[in-house]
This record gives structure tokens, sequence and C-alpha cells, in this order.
């Protein structure tokens, strides 16, 4: 079910009965709701601060400069030909991304015209029968957008890198990567591969000023202006670049909008001044910490106030949640694993790559397969590294990828299925998980790492790092 709208005005009190208690959820918006799905040129104020349900509680969309006007605002209205703006593929109700279920409900709700399932990208390929709904299937089922990227990559000029690499495509379930108007054997040719959009809030925490090469999945874009350029051309199908007041716009708005968990439907609100100030206010306010361990001031503040001993009742079943979260944060910031298989062989927590700042590219093992473990609805690639390169530090010189990830930009065989670790705010608001979505929950999720570093947690520790990740 598409997430619903819940409107902050005045002093209002939202008080929602749930299995584990009674949520009281105090409201403080000035400015009136805005739409639960966010239409290019709606043209109506974006408040100052709201929440939208999801299936773990609510999730809280704060605008620290306050409301805005979206008539004539680079990041509301359409840049190019496909009706697309910013927004349609940063929805406030999925944390400034997408999620399944809302494209889903999008899906059946317009009938499949939603400018957020054009050709260009928001198909498994643009030659591909557009009234169909298996002709989007990724989008629908894994919320992947395509990517196609140029073979053989370009540097910042436009002049061709020489890859340390051949690429050659083993499956083709969507046709785009063997088409000779899409893919390999394409006049320009390319190579597609298929992401999560990513979460465009909390750049405080992502970005250093504008600049950043940690926006992306493969950390192509060395700014928020690059970035917005190359979406507009690119997802929007401008026919030329933002200009310099539209560029300006964007990167404003996207400087100064945070997303985070509100409240949650066993936790209550994880907000409160006696807890660890989870929301979007303490991100606002925060100083230079992250989420991370890489910084002496940690936005997130300590769970000491909720790991308290379980009360009888509901309020009882409301603090053995919190009791867990607390436990699940401990497992965050200070369970010491090694990342064996992957591009790094020291000991880590976590936090090590998922502060929100996070500049670290690596194979954490949903790329690069083996045949038989492959996705079937994906691309498949075998990537043969030239003798006289550095071989895989992991692979070697033959193996196979879902997406060579950063060697698509670099051309360095050692860079192949390396991606750029998300930040984890508003998790609950925009499933699926990981840059191809093949976690539909967030229990996927740890059980991945677990199994994939041999990291050793036990069941009650699972759930306490689940149950930590779903307030954020």
């Amino acid at each position: 079910m598409q997430a619903m709208k819940t409107t902050r005005c005045g002093l209002a009190v939202a008080v929602m009965t749930v299995a584990s208690g009674i949520l009281s959820a105090q409201s403080g918006g000035l400015y009136g709701g805005g739409p639960t799905w966010w239409d290019a040129s709606q043209r109506v104020l974006f408040p100052w601060q709201e929440n939208y349900e999801n299936a773990d509680g609510e999730v809280s969309i704060l605008n620290k400069n306050g409301a805005i006007h979206t008539d004539g605002h680079a990041f509301f209205e359409p840049l190019g030909s496909n009706r697309r703006a910013c927004i349609t593929c940063h929805q406030p109700s999925d944390g400034m991304s997408l999620s399944t279920a809302t494209l889903r409900e999008r899906w059946s709700t317009t009938e499949g015209r939603d400018p957020i399932f054009a050709a260009v990208d928001g198909s498994n390929c643009p030659g591909l029968p557009q009234s169909e709904a298996r002709s989007h299937s990724l989008l629908l089922d894994r919320g992947l957008i395509r990517i196609a990227l140029p073979w053989p990559p370009k540097d910042a000029d436009g002049a061709p890198i020489k890859p340390e690499f051949r690429i050659e495509v083993v499956r083709d379930p969507t046709g785009c990567n063997l088409s000779a108007a899409y893919g390999l054997k394409s006049g320009t040719p390319v190579i597609s591969v298929f992401r999560r959009p990513r979460i465009t809030a909390n750049f405080k925490y992502v970005v250093n000023g504008e600049d950043g090469n940690n926006l992306m999945a493969d950390g192509r874009e060395p700014s928020l202006r690059a970035q917005a350029i190359e979406a507009a051309l690119t997802h929007e199908q401008a026919g030329a670049p933002p200009t310099a007041q539209q560029l300006r716009q964007i990167v404003d708005f996207e400087m100064q909008v945070f997303a985070a968990q509100y409240s949650d439907v066993r936790g209550g609100l994880v907000t409160e001044k006696q807890g660890p100030l989870l929301g979007t206010d303490n991100l606002a306010g925060g100083g230079t910490g992250s989420l991370g361990e890489d910084s002496a001031e940690r936005v997130i503040l300590s769970f000491a106030a909720w790991r308290k001993q379980p009360g009888e009742g509901n309020l009882g079943s409301q603090r053995e949640f919190r009791a867990s979260a607390g436990r699940g944060s401990e497992v965050f910031f200070t369970r010491r694993f090694r990342i064996r298989d992957a591009s790094a062989s020291t000991m880590y927590t976590c936090a090590s790559c998922h502060s929100a700042g996070s500049r670290k590219w690596l194979d954490i093992g949903t790329t690069n397969v083996t045949p038989e473990k492959a996705s079937p609805d994906l691309p498949l690639f075998r990537i043969t590294c030239d003798a006289s390169a550095p071989a895989h530090p992991i692979w070697g010189r033959v193996f196979y990828t879902q997406d060579p990830g950063r060697a698509l930009i670099s051309g360095k065989c050692a860079d192949a299925g390396a991606i750029v670790p998300q930040q984890l705010r508003a998790l609950a608001a925009r499933a699926p998980y990981f840059s191809n979505g093949s976690a539909q929950t967030l229990r996927e999720v740890v059980e991945f790492y677990d199994r994939r570093f041999g990291i050793g947690l036990s069941e009650q520790e699972k759930q306490d790092l689940i149950n930590f990740l779903r307030v954020l």
C-alpha cells in the first residue's frame, strides 16, 4: 500500500492505537499538507515539515529553511521532455527516494502512465512494449532505474578511457545490452545496469559543501551541481543543461532537506528529548557528526534512556522494543568483524562503511557473483582483466558481475563490482535495499551481511540490529 500522509498543522495531536500500545504523535507543521505523491508541476506549497505513514510508523521530511513555493522551482518543475522533475524519483513519502510499494500503487492508479515509468529508464529497455507491466518489472519489483553508461568510459572532458578489462554480455534478460539501438552494438555503445535511486536528503553529512564523489553508487559525479546536470539530461531528457539559477535552486533545496523516521509502531516517538534524538530536527541542528564512528560528534546520541527493563502491558512492549534498538546500536557501532572477500582486509564495524558521508567504494558481494548464484532478472557480464593490469583483489582476472559498478567509470579491473555504501536514514520508508534492490526487508539485509562476512550474530543480535535500523 502506498504510504499515507499525516499532515502537521498547529498543535493537533494524532493518537494511533498500535499493536505495541498507544502511540501519541504531536504535530507541529505550520503550512498545511502536501500531496502523498508529488507530481512534477504540482505547484503547491512544499511544507516546512511533513510526516508520512509507512509500515513501521512515520517518516518525517524537514525543510530547514522553511516551506517552499514549488511553482517555478527547478527541483519540482520538469526540465526535459518526459514530464519528470527531480521530485518524481525522490518522493517525500518514500524518504526522498522510491519504494516498490509506492511504485506499484502508482502503476495501478495511472495504468502505467505516470512519468516515473518513462521508457528511457523507467522500463527494462526503451524498445519493450511500454504499456505492459512486465516491461517495467525491475522498477516495480526492485525499485530499479536503468543507468546507461558509455563504453569504453570517458573522462571529465569526454575523452575515452582505455579500460583494463574486456566486458562480455553473458545474459541479457532485458534485451538492452545486446540491442542494436540501446546497447553495446549501437552507434553510441553503452552498458545498461539497474540501480536504486538514492536518497536526496541529509546531504549536510554526505558532501563537503557541494562536493563529494559519494553521491552515486559508482561515484561518477563530483558534486551536487554535476549530478543535477546529469540527471536533467538523462533522466528528465532535457535538451540542454539546467541554467545557473535552476542549479542553485536544486542544490540549495537538497542541502537543507532532512529525512528520518519520526515514529515506530512498536517503539513510539523516536524524537523525544530524553531519548537518542533520532529525528530530522536533530539532523538539521547537528554539528559535523555523522551516523558512523568516524567523528567524535555523532548525530545519534546515547540510547541509555531506552535501555530500561521491560514494564507491563503495552508500555512494557514499547520499552522492550526500545531496549532492543539500543542494543542494536551497540552492535552497529562496536561489533567488529573482518571484511573478508571484499576489497579491504582490516577489522570494521557496520558504522565504518555506513557513516552518512562514506567516501569508500567496495565489493560487498551484491554485484560480483558466480553464474549459478546470479539473479535471473538482471544482466550478467564476464570480466576479463588485461594481463598487464593488476588483477581484481578478490576475484582474480576472470569473473562475473551483474553490475561492474565503479569500473564502468574508472576502467580499472580492481574496481569491478565496487559500490559506494548508502546512508541509512529513513530506511523504513524506502524498501527494498542494496543498490540492486535484492533485499526486500531489513532482516534480509542483516542476514546477508552476517552470512557474507561471518559476523556470527545471534538471533537476538539480529533482531536488535533490525530494530535499530527501523528507527533511523
